[in-house]
């Protein structure tokens, strides 16, 4: 049995201002109108016969988005397996996290192909052949990891020596593992032509895997049974939720699968991966997939180019004109600004670094917000007042909730609105309708209707700060 299990975790800081810690890089839409994690979602169930499982492991902050990305993609015939973790623990405790899950429920046999959620592989049939390949050495007891014929000397890359030829269809021991090189030792590598891009993907049976872990990290192996075995998987909403003990999982070492079994074991062999690859490392990348004018400017969303060259400009909801620029990437967002020369695109990580460090709200959010209910956007806020435009998707409703500081008016712009208020009574708010909440009144905005429900909120108080709220009930299991 195949088992997709994909990783959904990274932050994509060198993809700011679109990817941010509470919207990072797997939910980054692509200029086509689809999401890495959505297009790896489609790929995953590509490689499934029928019916299947897909694991993804994530954090528990991300269960929602995911399940709204997956949905998007329309693939209802798989079920939804997901690991939550409380907090990100690098590769090794979530590949192993999900072998021993697999273990429990479909054997030693089940076969894993672990793939990174923000990667893009257009080919998707080359993808299959490869996979297929991987598999069968897989059950020979091998662990495969697939390596990218590198074109050209990419220093942002990690590299796989090739070894002794395994089979006559390009596979090989692998001789070692090399960290991201300089500019002269990738040349080197390229030129040699027994070098291989590291993609990060994967390929084991769970009894594969558990042994060398056994034999190479054993202590990794015990704290992550242990964690497992706290960790019961419950079924809900047509998909396997599985949530990991926060102290358990806390207790879990620290490392990547590289360092902890593929770098150490005898077992580790590659395939030669006959796909295409990009794991979208960059604003470069993204502008590689918008096709060029005459003076190779391209944009994704409004732009004007006068006498620009070799630009690129994506924009969310302005028009972006340039006069006279070249090499330039600009990202124009609802609340920040990128500008960047095309060959320091590597180095916008560091305006993350920074933001995150000043503690700044656009490290962490965008002005419009995911939640498990829907979104909010925040449209102004000043001293003692913030407007918000709030979206609930049919069916879903808020916690019952309490503010301490502020007050909150609602308008109804679109559907219809349940409200919830201790003060008045549960009674319906039609379009046009207001309604308001008084600070310390329990409340909860619902929408019983088919359509979206859009309401415009002001705020008004001492403090309009997200952290005023106490939640009595939530079924989105947020209550503390």
């Amino acid at each position: 049995m195949l088992i997709p299990v994909i990783l959904s975790g990274g932050a994509g800081t060198r993809l700011w201002p679109v990817s941010r810690e509470g919207h990072p890089k797997p939910f980054m839409m692509l200029p086509d109108g689809e999401s890495l994690l959505g297009k790896t979602y489609r790929r995953a169930a590509g490689l499934l016969d029928g019916r299947g499982d897909i694991v993804t492991v994530t954090n528990r902050d991300y269960y929602f988005q995911s399940k709204d990305h997956y949905q998007g993609a329309h693939l209802a015939r798989h079920r939804g397996h997901f690991l939550l973790e409380p907090t990100g623990r690098n590769t090794a405790p979530a590949i192993a996290a999900a072998a021993l899950s697999l273990q429990a429920l479909h054997g030693d046999e089940a076969i894993m192909v672990v793939m990174p959620a923000d990667h893009l592989i257009l080919d998707e049939a080359a993808l299959k052949k490869a996979v297929e390949h991987a598999v069968a050495l897989a059950r020979d007891g091998f662990l495969v990891t697939f390596g990218v014929v590198p074109t050209a000397p990419e220093t942002g890359f990690g590299y796989i020596e090739a070894g002794a030829a395994l089979d006559g269809k390009g596979a090989a021991r692998v001789q070692r593992f090399v960290e991201k090189p300089d500019l002269q030792t990738a040349t080197h590598y390229l030129e040699s032509g027994n070098f291989l891009w590291n993609s990060g993907m994967f390929c084991f049976s769970v009894t594969a895997l558990l042994s060398e872990l056994q034999i190479h990290a054993p202590d990794l192996l015990a704290q992550t049974q242990a964690c497992m075995a706290a960790s019961v998987p419950v079924e809900t909403s047509g998909c396997l939720q599985q949530e990991l003990s926060p102290a358990l999982f806390a207790e879990i070492t620290d490392i990547s699968i590289d360092y902890a079994v593929m770098e150490r074991s005898d077992k580790v062999v590659v395939v030669p991966a006959g796909f295409d690859w990009s794991d979208i490392g960059s604003w470069n990348a993204v502008a590689a997939l918008v096709p060029a004018d005459a003076q190779n400017n391209r944009s994704s969303g409004d732009a004007t180019f006068i006498d620009s060259h070799n630009n690129f400009v994506q924009s969310e909801d302005r028009l972006v004109a340039t006069v006279g620029v070249d090499n330039l990437i600009i990202i124009d967002t609802a609340d920040a600004v990128l500008v960047a020369h095309a060959e320091r695109a590597q180095d916008v990580r560091r305006v993350a670094k920074q933001l995150k460090d000043k503690q700044h709200e656009a490290y962490r959010l965008h002005r419009t917000v995911s939640r498990p209910w829907g979104t909010y956007t925040v449209l102004e806020e000043g001293p003692r007042f913030k407007i918000k435009r709030i979206v609930v998707k049919p069916g879903a409703k808020l916690s019952l909730q309490m503010h301490h500081h502020r007050n909150e008016h609602w308008v109804v712009v679109e559907g219809m609105a349940k409200v919830t208020n201790n003060a008045t009574g549960t009674h319906l708010v039609a379009k046009n309708e207001s309604t308001f909440i008084a600070a310390g009144h329990k409340h909860r905005l619902e929408n019983p209707g088919v359509i979206d429900l859009v309401i415009i909120e002001v705020q008004s108080g001492e403090y309009l700060g997200e952290d005023d709220i106490v939640r009595f009930e939530d079924q989105y299991g947020r209550t503390v």
